[in-house]
């Protein structure tokens, strides 16, 4: 939540480049954080409630406010992957059950967002198309696994280890290209690539 409003000021006072990397970071901690709860068994209804909020901060309000709001479309964009995220996060996050989710999960849908925004300079009109994508990922009612990469097989551990090695010892482009493949690995290839652990759970 903190990263997100960090990222909500860096977009307000037009450093589009710092808020990119700080939805970047939120992306590897959401990760980190849930993983560390369920192993301390610190889970409450407050933290779950805690949870949703930094979760609409950070990979909502935040990650919108990246597609700028100078114009008039630009700005409607921006209110309408708002309240896509919303939506998802009320009525979506559970529906799939507790091995996948119905549509595209709001973390990495800000992962290719502040990505692009990186890859790209903050050019607004591919910014504005990634946007669209995202926003019908999200509210499409395709399966997504549940699947929690710090517990599950060993690859996709890796994966996740290169991203924060990545983060503090890559030139920054290579890291945001890194984020942009995995994201969109997971979007277009979700049950090949990341539903195995998820299907032998259940």
């Amino acid at each position: 939540m903190v990263l997100g409003l960090f990222s909500i000021f860096c977009s307000v006072s037009r450093k589009s480049h710092c808020a990119s990397w700080m939805l970047l970071i939120s992306f590897l901690l959401d990760m980190a954080v849930g993983t560390m709860t369920r192993h301390l068994n610190i889970c409450c209804k407050l933290g779950t409630d805690l949870n949703d909020f930094a979760v609409f901060t950070t990979f909502g309000l935040a990650s919108a406010l990246l597609l700028g709001v100078d114009g008039p479309l630009n700005g409607f964009l921006a209110i309408i992957y708002v309240l896509t995220t919303s939506f998802r996060l009320c009525f979506c996050s559970a529906a799939g059950g507790p091995f996948s989710y119905k549509g595209l999960p709001c973390p990495y849908a800000s992962c290719v967002l502040a990505s692009t925004s990186l890859l790209t300079k903050g050019n607004t009109f591919i910014l504005c198309c990634m946007a669209s994508l995202m926003i019908l990922f999200m509210i499409d009612q395709s399966n997504y696994p549940h699947d929690e990469i710090l517990e599950s097989e060993n690859w996709k551990k890796m994966v996740y280890m290169g991203g924060v090695i990545m983060l503090f010892f890559s030139p920054f482009s290579l890291t945001a290209f890194y984020c942009l493949i995995w994201s969109l690995s997971y979007i277009f290839f979700p049950d090949v690539l990341w539903g195995k652990a998820a299907c032998l759970k259940l």
